[in-house]
């Protein structure tokens, strides 16, 4: 019924200007970013600023840790899955170094000895692959997205700890994971502001900020520069076409 109702309030929606080619769902991303916006502000974010400003630093700085050792499995499939073997190794001993001198990941031994965090999953294994990334897509409750990288965000579901861990209990495992989720968003308190405070449409600041961050990451950080249409080569020919016409038209006068 909530699909439904954000899908006829899309229907119903007009959207401005030429539309983006990266962007054909655009009438129902927007409905959709209005949805996740209102959800945000109404909930996720005060329980976010809330967590912030009442749990001590160095308790979320172990939460953050503990899920991001976890996360690391993830990266490490998708390393071994786009033959990124050197990496894969660092990030295997990254697991280990975490899991037992980090106590299951609560603390950071691992960059302090030289084995960074990498960032990797399915979306991006999928990029290395030659899938497209087909069309901007908002998830409702996640955000911005791809076609691909929705794709590629179910498989790193299947590929989390989280989602094999042995907890008999729905409430443990649930709780386990809003966690995560209100964790990951309390990151993003300050980006949030920037984004309201900054962006005159906060959706195409959003969209934009999003497919520049994947692009940067599918290449490692050195993504190659995007060819741009050369206007300039338009504008020479029909300069050399008016000198002709000219010419032409002088010469016409000075014939007898």
């Amino acid at each position: 019924m909530l699909l439904a109702t954000i899908l006829l309030a899309s229907g119903c929606a007009s959207v401005p200007g030429p539309a983006d080619e990266r962007d054909p769902f655009e009438s129902y991303n927007r409905a959709i970013y209005k949805f996740n916006k209102t959800v945000d502000d109404a909930a996720i974010r005060p329980v976010a600023q809330a967590y912030v400003d009442y749990t001590p630093e160095f308790i979320r700085t172990g939460v953050s840790n503990f899920f991001s050792n976890l996360a690391d499995v993830v990266v490490l499939v998708n390393d071994l899955l786009q033959f990124k073997i050197e990496q894969a190794g660092s990030d295997f001993y990254r697991i280990m170094v975490n899991s037992t001198l980090g106590i299951f990941g609560l603390f950071d031994p691992a960059t302090h000895v030289g084995l960074p965090k990498h960032r990797e999953d399915f979306g991006q294994t999928l990029a290395v692959w030659g899938v497209p990334s087909g069309p901007y897509f908002m998830i409702p409750f996640i955000g911005p997205s791809t076609v691909r990288d929705t794709g590629g965000f179910v498989a790193d579901i299947y590929t989390h700890p989280l989602f094999y861990t042995p907890i008999n209990d729905n409430a443990v495992a649930w709780g386990a994971v809003g966690l995560a989720y209100i964790d990951k968003r309390a990151e993003l308190l300050g980006a949030s502001r920037v984004m309201d405070e900054a962006a005159l449409d906060p959706y195409i600041f959003m969209r934009e900020a999003y497919l520049q961050h994947r692009r940067n990451l599918i290449y490692d950080g050195n993504p190659p520069l995007e060819e741009e249409p050369d206007d300039n080569a338009d504008d020479t020919d029909l300069e050399l076409e008016l000198e002709l016409e000219l010419e032409g038209q002088q010469k016409n006068k000075t014939t007898p």
